[in-house]
């Protein structure tokens, strides 16, 4: 996984290079008084173009229909973004960590950029901490960086390596996640042994500070796992990696976890969220899970690592005092979709420990889906307003006016949407969805996320998970469930039960655009009708 986008990152750099070397007599960005905007996806692009007015160059970095938690920036966005006076990224985690780092590496040094879901907080705009309750009856684990590094000089565009240098135990093990349309992106896998030579290039997942990710964790045979990882950080490319101290992940796969923790003196880790983290302010790999929601004390406090940076909800583990446990029950068998061979031969036993979150979603604390609130998308639009105002002083005029006339057209899409939700009879408003993305929508409309999300895309859905999802499609009565337009398609968990329970399927946008809704506004008014549609309300005209 890691090893590819480093790679093509690189190769972005490069051919930033040759490009400025070879379109020398190119014109510059001004040559035709045009201002240039890039925003990384269309929603950020439609709500600029409002602003903005005709008369600029507006260019965005995410096709529609792609995700932004997963896009590789193409190369023919390094020539909008070289040339761009102001550029315009949702951040908060939100975008693929290859798009931030080929706008930061490219963006001429004069050029305005913005986050601009942090700087919308400042203008109003409500944000949500990101809440994840997946309720699997076994422990969900990815990776996380905790920190942000300021003291070696880390920004937005700097990455923390975790490699996997080394596997102890009975058969092999690998950690990988799948994607959105379900192709595996391998973290590592002792499959095909571990290099130093490179580095452990192959066996290396990357990530921004203060993210985190969820994984797949797989193993070919039962018995007692140590694997051993070591971090890095690297501020920019190019710079001198700085080491993290390593350290051994111990696993009790389909044998007693007691055992090993009462041979070893360790407490087990065995419910709940946790992720496998890279430290960098306290220069230490820990395990940080997160603390009972009722406020009691956690099980494993007597396990907590000495100075590991506080992260509000979660707890720092020593990983000396910690086994992971992998129940007997996780036995499943490797898919025979294609990509999975690392894993072994299809339908070999395998013990799984599934990813929570189907696709990538490399994200931090605040859910970054602000737009789904009209009212924050006001809050953007300010923000919006007064950037480019400070670009452009000439056309402040213009801008302010334009965007006064946008909001009132948010008013009233935001007073359309509330209306059309609220025909909705109340004990209906459950949202039923594979997306975290609909928090604010929930919060400003009136809805209830009752979310699902298929724990491993690549299997055959076990009759425990459609239990699961169809006890809560009839405990809540709910009359549909909600799929983005462009994984409608997609057979999976949420697909097949609520066909075998008799419900609808309907769309519901997140992200990205498609070739029916053009705009923001459409795209609210389409998300509204579509929740009215399939949950006995009535859609506006």
């Amino acid at each position: 996984m890691t090893h590819h986008s480093r790679s093509f990152t690189a190769m972005l750099a490069c051919a930033s290079i040759a490009f400025s070397a070879c379109s020398a007599q190119a014109l510059p960005a001004d040559a035709d008084n045009e201002l240039r905007i890039v925003t990384t996806t269309g929603i950020l692009a439609d709500l600029v173009r409002n602003v903005a007015g005709p008369d600029v160059h507006l260019s965005q970095i995410v096709p529609d229909g792609a995700d932004p938690h997963s896009y590789e920036p193409s190369l023919r966005s390094i020539r909008d973004i070289a040339y761009a006076d102001l550029a315009f990224t949702n951040y908060l985690l939100l975008e693929e960590h290859a798009i931030i780092r080929t706008l930061d590496a490219n963006l001429p040094r004069t050029a305005v950029s913005v986050s601009i879901a942090e700087e919308a907080a400042k203008e109003g705009a409500t944000i949500l901490p990101l809440v994840e309750d997946r309720a699997l009856d076994t422990a969900w684990l990815g990776m996380r960086v905790a920190g942000r590094g300021e003291r070696f000089g880390a920004t937005r565009s700097s990455e923390v390596d975790l490699s996997a240098t080394a596997v102890e135990g009975p058969g092999d093990a690998s950690s990988y996640l799948t994607t959105t349309f379900g192709a595996p992106e391998i973290a590592f896998s002792s499959s095909d042994g571990f290099s130093e030579g490179d580095g452990y290039a192959s066996d290396t997942i990357s990530l921004p500070a203060d993210a985190h990710t969820h994984m797949s964790w797989a193993f070919t045979k039962p018995g007692v796992y140590r694997i051993h990882f070591r971090g890095a950080l690297r501020t920019h490319e190019g710079a001198r990696p700085i080491p993290i101290e390593g350290a051994t992940a111990v696993f009790a796969v389909g044998v007693d976890p007691y055992e090993v923790a009462s041979a070893e003196q360790r407490l087990i880790f065995g419910a709940g969220h946790g992720d496998l983290t890279v430290d960098i302010d306290a220069g230490r790999l820990t395990l940080m899970v997160d603390q009972p929601a009722d406020g009691a004390p956690s099980p494993l406090e007597g396990a907590m690592a000495t100075g590991a940076t506080e992260v509000p909800g979660l707890l720092g583990l020593d990983l000396d005092q910690v086994v992971i446990e992998v129940p007997t029950r996780t036995l499943t068998e490797v898919p025979g979709t294609t990509g999975f061979r690392f894993l072994g031969q299809p339908g070999d036993p395998l013990y799984l420990l599934p990813q929570a979150v189907l696709g990538k979603h490399v994200h931090g604390e605040i859910d970054p889906h602000l737009w789904h609130d009209v009212h924050n998308a006001a809050a953007y639009v300010r923000v919006i307003r007064d950037r480019l105002m400070e670009v452009d002083p000439e056309g402040a005029d213009g801008y302010r006016q334009r965007a006064a006339d946008y909001l009132r057209t948010l008013e009233k899409v935001d007073a359309r949407v509330e209306a059309t939700i609220a025909t909705i009879p109340e004990d209906s408003r459950h949202l039923v969805t594979t997306h975290d993305a609909y928090a604010y929508l929930a919060n400003a409309y009136g809805l209830t996320v009752a979310g699902f999300v298929a724990p491993n895309p690549a299997v055959e859905p076990s009759i425990a998970d459609r239990r699961k999802l169809a006890a809560t499609i009839e405990d809540l009565n709910i009359g549909a469930v909600f799929l983005e337009p462009q994984l409608a398609q997609r057979r999976s968990t949420l697909t097949t039960v609520a066909e075998e329970s008799g419900v609808q399927v309907c769309p519901l946008y997140g992200d990205t655009f498609d070739q029916d809704v053009h705009t923001y506004a459409d795209m609210m008014i389409a998300n509204a009708n579509s929740l009215a549609r399939c949950l006995g309300g009535t859609p506006s005209p």
